[in-house]
């Protein structure tokens, strides 16, 4: 090799490398060994995540455009359960192919007026063709466990909970899409939402090695087995990344992975932490990587039974935690 030739290669070696630990190095280490048994909170979490998710692809199944009575059937589930927990749900309502649908918003207000706001949300449709248990059953699922959670908890930020409706194709992308609704909205009002988590597929797991993929070059770093929940992010979101990864390994005795990589990588934007981005927030997904784990992703066997609901349970437990963290961290104690 020419001597004129090792600087060059020797300087993008090293930025690659940099590159690499800017985008993948994660704070905290993630759990290992075995799982502790579920605390008593974390069981009745785990039997109401459930009843949620058997409600919704079990009782109701397919919930979109083209079985619009079930569309409505699981808006109202949502809605009744917020109410039953202690809020005062909202519509956020607009037409999607020359009918109404809607956004479900329930709020619980921060210790200060102008802290700004922590969204989560997730989306309650499911694609055509599958009753959608974990896609995204199992997000709608974690959504109000979450909120029963944090109900009576006293925040600096305002906790905001949304139930997005057309987040499958063909709306992901379009003006139709309801989270991108809502963010726009946001937007035009001038809201500081602080952070959003995007709850998408996070109840499928497998202690089996070869168990999961990840798209190149996401491979090179990551463990082959599914057993953990990811939080993933784009380049501008890594800070919120880092955050809710932190507080997740500190508190929760359960694996857990991160990364901020660009947008262009097959799967990061696919769910409504994307509207948010594009409308200027930091935004983040929490997820059990979907298709790169999950078999029955977008099919007819989607079903209820697939769910591992003890493990959700850990997980949503853990999300409580990151999310008191999160308006704590940007809204001030």
């Amino acid at each position: 090799m020419r001597r004129g030739f090792v600087l060059p290669v020797a300087v993008l070696a090293a930025l690659l490398l940099a590159g690499s630990l800017y985008i993948l190095h994660m704070p905290g280490k993630t759990h290992t060994g075995p799982l502790p048994p579920l605390t008593a909170e974390e069981a009745r979490v785990r039997d109401r995540l459930a009843t949620h998710v058997q409600t919704l692809a079990g009782d109701i199944g397919e919930r979109n455009l083209e079985r619009y009575p079930a569309l409505l059937e699981a808006a109202g589930y949502i809605e009744r359960t917020f109410t039953d927990l202690g809020y005062a749900p909202a519509d956020e309502p607009f037409e999607s192919r020359g009918r109404p649908v809607r956004n479900i918003v329930a709020e619980k207000r921060g210790d200060s007026a102008v802290a700004g706001i922590v969204l989560v949300g997730a989306h309650y449709d499911s694609v055509p063709g599958s009753p959608g248990a974990n896609d995204n059953g199992s997000g709608v699922a974690a959504l109000l466990e979450l909120a029963r959670l944090l109900a009576d908890q006293p925040l600096p930020c305002t906790v905001r909970y949304v139930a997005f409706v057309n987040e499958e194709a063909p709306y992901f992308g379009s003006p139709q899409m309801g989270s991108l609704v809502h963010a726009e909205g946001a937007r035009a009002r001038a809201e500081r939402i602080r952070a959003m988590l995007s709850l998408e597929t996070i109840g499928y797991y497998s202690d089996e090695p070869g168990s999961q993929r990840y798209p190149f070059p996401l491979n090179m770093f990551y463990p082959d087995t599914a057993n953990f929940i990811g939080f993933v992010g784009n380049l501008g979101s890594r800070q919120l990344v880092r955050s809710a990864l932190r507080t997740f390994r500190q508190t929760t005795a359960f694996p857990a992975e991160g990364a901020a990589v660009p947008e262009r990588v097959p799967g990061v934007g696919w769910s409504d932490h994307w509207s948010f981005w594009q409308a200027g927030y930091r935004a983040i997904m929490v997820t059990d990587t979907a298709f790169y784990r999950y078999t029955p992703y977008h099919t007819e066997g989607d079903t209820p039974e697939r769910v591992d609901y003890a493990r959700t349970a850990r997980v949503v437990a853990g999300l409580a935690r990151v999310i008191a963290a999160l308006a704590a961290e940007t809204c001030g104690s």
